[in-house]
């Protein structure tokens, strides 16, 4: 089915201008084919005339076979004063081997005169030679009109003319680029139906978040006849980014619905962002709209309830439709149907009218109110709620711990670390008592059921999180497959100084999935072993 909005995507080359963006060629490579897998209709590989690295790109993106999209190579028109057969920037967007080729030229009479330098009927030829030397070698030609809404603010008899140099000379599209990101929605919608009374091509849309109206923008050229949309995964590019793709597509799909990728790539979207963000080594950022951890994050206690009853009272659409999900979150503004929720989804059989809720939930506030925080920690809360419905004895427990750290003449500072831990009595005997016992001569038995181990590290927390892991595996092996993966410290009371209570969240994995917990602290050792202890513990939970 032909689409009624065509996606053209520009993570690749306008993504990459982000700050903090930067993709290798494999990654270039892997996130075209994911990209073509999803169904996006163009994709823009970068500028072959820029680096040598999107030369090699587009050498490797020739062996590659994609089944959706139209790879495009993208660059300007001719230099001013140079024949565009010998303009050697033109020659790489045609040895490029892209069946789609992208060029952008002025359309501000500020930038021909102040940046380009030149006449304004030399811009006009600068479009149509390059447009017209491309048609000629076959390509399908997306005119990018760079400054677009700024210069028909400015003049608009040139801004027509420069689109109209691009159309005459046989672009396929004439995209009008809101390169500053300063214009408003209905700036954008009125110069859009100007465009398309005066061009008989197709007319898309190109714009930035400058003043976070990236989506909103390309939403009302959309509306005002526009038909293809460029814009970048999760939002990069310069300075405040792109138009997201991630917004933009739902928005299009399920809000105007119009067709554009295939229905059932949707539920893929959450997906695409994340994996986009990995190659980028970029943190997926929770609050982005649609696609976000928070996206669909109900916190407040009435919001809960109603959601517990309907679904759409609190949320636009069905998380499922795009891949992502509900969540409830457990804060001191919870209320009962926020416990309810949240512990039916740990697992725990728990309903409304059970006792142990009102006492699950007092717990949690009291503990909100000491500095704890459950949002990122639900390996802690699990545990606060078995603790409180099962009554089950620990696994273990810290008898006791001693940190230290030395130096001595300059050189790296020595951490070392001593705990002494108490475990269940039958697995005692079964590890020490055995007749297997391989226990290293560090570690002693130190009385009843309990055992001593040391550890170094390259911190305090370091240190201590290696000997009470050497403590523990030797009774329970399985926790040698669990590995942090980030720690974080807040400080809650900064007036206090270095005195002030600390919070630490922990996360962890096991190579298969990752849970958080929390420690809290005026001693930020003592914080970061809580969090330590509540991981370990979670793990021989959900072995």
């Amino acid at each position: 089915m032909k689409p009624e909005v065509e996606i053209y995507d520009t993570t690749l080359r306008d993504g990459s201008q982000g700050e903090g963006v930067n993709f290798s060629v494999l990654d270039k490579l892997r996130i075209a084919e994911k990209l073509d897998a999803f169904g996006v209709h163009y994709i823009e590989g970068g500028w072959p005339g820029s680096n040598p690295k999107d030369i090699e790109f587009f050498a490797e993106a020739k062996k590659k076979k994609f089944r959706r999209a139209k790879l495009a190579a993208f660059g300007s028109t001719r230099k001013k004063g140079t024949p565009v057969e010998q303009d050697d920037q033109v020659r790489l967007l045609i040895e490029a081997g892209t069946p789609v080729v992208t060029i952008y030229g002025k359309t501000s009479m500020l930038h021909v005169k102040e940046v380009l330098r030149c006449t304004p009927d030399e811009n006009l030829a600068m479009i149509g030679d390059t447009v017209r030397f491309l048609k000629d070698h076959g390509k399908f030609v997306v005119y990018d009109a760079e400054h677009c809404f700024d210069g028909y603010k400015l003049d608009q008899e040139y801004a027509l003319a420069t689109w109209q140099a691009a159309e005459k000379a046989g672009a396929d599209f004439v995209v009008l680029c809101d390169t500053n990101g300063g214009c408003l929605p209905h700036e954008i919608a009125a110069i859009t139906k100007v465009a398309l009374d005066k061009l008989n091509c197709k007319i898309g849309i190109h714009t930035h978040d400058d003043i976070g109206l990236g989506v909103a923008n390309a939403l009302a050229s959309l509306e005002a006849g526009a038909v293809h949309v460029q814009g970048t995964i999760n939002g990069y590019g310069e300075r405040t980014g792109n138009c997201n793709l991630t917004s933009m597509i739902p928005c299009v799909a399920l809000k105007l619905k119009k067709t554009c990728v295939p229905e059932k790539s949707l539920a893929k979207l959450k997906e695409l962002s994340q994996f986009v963000d990995e190659i980028a080594n970029m943190r997926h950022n929770p609050r982005l709209p649609w696609v976000g951890s928070a996206a669909f994050a109900h916190k407040g206690g009435t919001h809960v309830n109603a959601v517990q009853k309907h679904a759409s009272s609190y949320e636009h659409i069905d998380p499922s439709l795009i891949g992502n999900s509900r969540t409830v979150l457990i804060s001191d503004l919870a209320g009962r149907s926020n416990i309810v929720m949240k512990a039916q989804e740990l697992g725990f059989k728990l309903t409304n009218d059970m006792p142990e809720l009102k006492e699950i939930l007092n717990a949690i506030k009291q503990r909100e109110h000491e500095g704890f925080e459950y949002e990122a920690a639900e390996g802690s809360l699990t545990l606060l709620i078995e603790r409180i419905l099962w009554h089950k004895e620990l696994p273990f427990k810290v008898d006791s711990y001693q940190v230290s750290v030395s130096r001595n003449h300059g050189k790296s500072a020595l951490c070392e670390a001593r705990v002494k831990v108490s475990v269940d009595q039958e697995m005692f005997k079964k590890r020490v008592e055995g007749k297997h016992s391989q226990l290293s001569i560090f570690d002693k038995n130190d009385g009843p059921n309990s055992y001593e181990s040391e550890g170094t590290g390259d911190g305090p927390v370091n240190a201590l999180d290696s000997a009470l892991r050497h403590a523990l595996t030797n009774f329970y092996p399985y926790l040698k497959n669990i590995s942090l993966t980030d720690y974080k410290v807040r400080i809650l009371d900064g007036v206090a100084g270095t005195a002030a209570k600390t919070r630490v969240l922990i996360q962890s994995t096991d190579g298969k999935r990752e849970w958080g917990t929390v420690g809290v602290s005026e001693n930020i050792i003592e914080a970061s072993l809580q969090a330590l202890v509540d991981s370990m513990e979670f793990a021989l939970l959900k072995k």
